[in-house]
């Protein structure tokens, strides 16, 4: 697999390898690393980051995550300057870090449910907000519930942004009667959205957009844990009293009148109570497939793909979505697949819960006798950057095929790299909907 026309990197020199570079430190051993290990190297790093992140929430929920600990060391160690050069050693670290990625999510999830409750489908809402009140930013679902503890009976009321919109769904959660709706779509919102909003803001964990002098609400921003930013106030010790003083000092949210809804808490335990049903509305030919269109979003126009697609999907495909991509699209009403009471659009909940996705599609591929990457599924993510590589080892780790993902390649993905991919485990690169679709779609032409 290895290219040697490529440029090679000398990891002594630390520089692409000079005139006699190879004379001087190849012989030492310290010399012959090409960008495809140097690349892979980079693809195991970003996985552990994610890893990492999802491990430290776990862990908060006194989940055991020593098997997580032990891939994350080793891996960290296997990318030392001088451990290992052989190609598909790399390769078979990177499935290891993907494996540790299914347990992380696992734990996590299940974390959640004890602590929270099992989320079940809830209809809240977006852009509409009153009173005194405070943003909640990340992905940090224990924070909101210390926080909605710390709250209770002050006059304030909680609103999500982001993927925190999922914690909507927990009973833990929404019991508590002054969570009250979404504000804003995906992390990059922020700056503009935090301008509007009057109130408090805390953001939990990653996802937050460093401040600029022009910023004019850092006075009203908190961070929480490892989260923060120049001229920003740390919530330490779960004390909540410095941003609890601080909404009560503003002014009551004004500006949020918008009579939209949004729909979440379709996590895959509460899926997985509806397989009798889906299983008979698949016989019935009323269900076709299923489409997985998730994953981080990022700025700009391309990421509209993912709108248009979701907008072409037959009326018997149903759309099972995590992350923060789902603000391309989760506004749009897809109601029911005709003939049956299963909702079209179904929302896992946070990055993390895209372990959701494959518990599905293993209890599909059992229940029809049919292997997973023969099942009428697609699976298209967005934007492979930080925690969405953890999820795509992950995926890869257990052998899932044909996934697309855009709207393009992971800078850090060299070309012979690609093309591994694409030869292992056929991955795509997104393209244009009408490209495309035809593929999403092999058992039925697009709508």
């Amino acid at each position: 697999m290895k290219d040697n026309k490529l440029s090679m990197f000398c990891y002594q020199c630390e520089m692409s390898a000079p005139p006699g570079c190879g004379a001087k430190h190849q012989k030492q051993g310290t010399c012959g690393k090409d960008e495809n290990l140097a690349r892979l190297q980079d693809i195991m790093i970003f996985g552990l980051k994610g890893l990492g992140a999802y491990r430290e929430h776990a862990r908060e929920l006194k989940a055991d995550t020593q098997a997580v600990d032990d891939v994350i060391s080793e891996t960290l160690y296997f990318t030392m300057t001088n451990v290992n050069f052989d190609f598909d050693q790399h390769i078979t670290q990177l499935m290891r870090v993907g494996s540790a990625g299914v347990k992380v999510m696992d734990l996590l999830s299940d974390a959640h449910t004890n602590h929270l409750g099992i989320p079940s489908p809830v209809n809240i809402s977006q852009n509409q907000a009153e009173g005194k009140a405070i943003l909640v930013s990340g992905h940090n679902l224990d924070m909101l519930h210390k926080l909605l503890v710390a709250t209770q009976d002050k006059g304030i009321n909680i609103y999500t942004h982001s993927e925190m919109l999922p914690g909507h769904g927990y009973p833990e959660l929404r019991k508590f009667s002054h969570l009250k709706g979404n504000i804003g779509g995906a992390w990059h919102d922020q700056t503009d959205l935090f301008e509007k909003w009057q109130g408090a803001i805390i953001v939990s964990t990653n996802c937050i957009v460093p401040l600029k002098a022009k910023n004019h609400y850092a006075d009203r921003l908190f961070t929480y844990k490892t989260v923060g930013t120049k001229g920003v106030k740390l919530i330490e010790n779960d004390d909540f009293t410095p941003v609890i003083e601080k909404a009560l000092s503003l002014p009551e949210v004004t500006g949020f009148e918008s009579n939209a809804t949004l729909t979440t808490g379709h996590h895959y335990k509460t899926i997985l109570s509806l397989a009798p049903q889906i299983i008979e509305a698949i016989q019935q030919g009323k269900i076709s497939q299923f489409s997985v269109v998730a994953g981080c979003d990022a700025p700009g126009k391309e990421g509209n793909y993912y709108r248009e697609l979701v907008q072409n999907l037959p009326k018997d495909n149903v759309i099972i979505t995590s992350s923060c991509g789902k603000f391309r699209f989760n506004d749009i009403d897809f109601g029911m697949i005709p003939g049956t009471e299963i909702p079209r659009y179904l929302d896992l909940g946070q990055c993390n819960d895209s372990n959701g996705a494959v518990h599905i599609a293993l209890a599909l591929s059992q229940a029809l006798n049919t292997p997973v990457n023969e099942l009428p599924l697609s699976i298209v993510l967005s934007w492979m950057e930080q925690k969405a590589v953890i999820i795509l080892l992950a995926l890869f780790s257990l052998g899932i095929q044909n996934i697309y993902v855009g709207p393009k390649p992971p800078q850090f993905v060299s070309p012979a790299i690609l093309k591994f991919l694409v030869e292992q485990f056929n991955l795509h690169i997104t393209t244009t909907i009408k490209q495309d679709l035809p593929a999403l779609l092999p058992l039925k032409k697009a709508a």
